[in-house]
């Protein structure tokens, strides 16, 4: 997980605090969430992830599938070189470097940067993060929240409970939003 640095989180207390207290009172309430716990809890992003690992289970198969042909086909290599005409064993080469490279290309496609998995993820995570952040303003704009941090990913070192919104934002998912 990224953390942000000690220095950015203290420069917006910092800030925060240098607020005068009548224009902060006008402004509304800071409030906070953590997003982990909600993801955690979330029936729905349960649900994702196991479409998800179920997909991935699947690419991984395929992965084993094509190590396990050049595998094979080393192995071949190994045992027959010295029986095979130079010609032969030139295209037995051949061969297995293109299914080294087939398959390199099919982890990089998979699992590289904004590969199949990444995309794949995302299009499962992305409704329910969007519906998790409509809840988030709908109860901020209810309640004159001017700020709401996400704790699952920034380093609050101390918050009132009163200010967690996670709970309420667990109970309104569970409605349905």
């Amino acid at each position: 997980m990224h953390r942000k640095p000690l220095y950015l989180i203290l420069g917006l207390l910092a800030f925060l605090f240098s607020l005068p207290i009548s224009a902060s009172a006008q402004e509304g309430k800071i409030g906070y969430i953590d997003s982990q716990r909600i993801f955690a809890e979330s029936k729905e992003f349960a649900d994702a992830q196991a479409r998800f690992d179920k997909d991935v289970a699947a690419w991984n198969k395929q992965a084993e599938d094509l190590q396990a042909e050049i595998d094979l086909l080393q192995k071949e290599l190994d045992s027959q070189s010295l029986l095979l005409s130079k010609a032969k064993r030139e295209e037995k080469e051949g061969l297995l470097k293109a299914k080294k490279d087939a398959f390199q290309a099919y982890v990089n496609e998979t699992f590289g940067p904004d590969g199949k998995a990444e995309r794949r993820n995302a299009e499962l995570v992305r409704p329910i993060r969007d519906k998790i952040m409509r809840v988030i303003e709908r109860i901020a704009i209810e309640n004159n929240y001017s700020l709401v941090f996400d704790a699952g990913v920034t380093s609050i070192a101390y918050a009132k409970k009163n200010l967690d919104m996670t709970d309420r934002v667990l109970e309104e998912l569970a409605k349905g939003e």
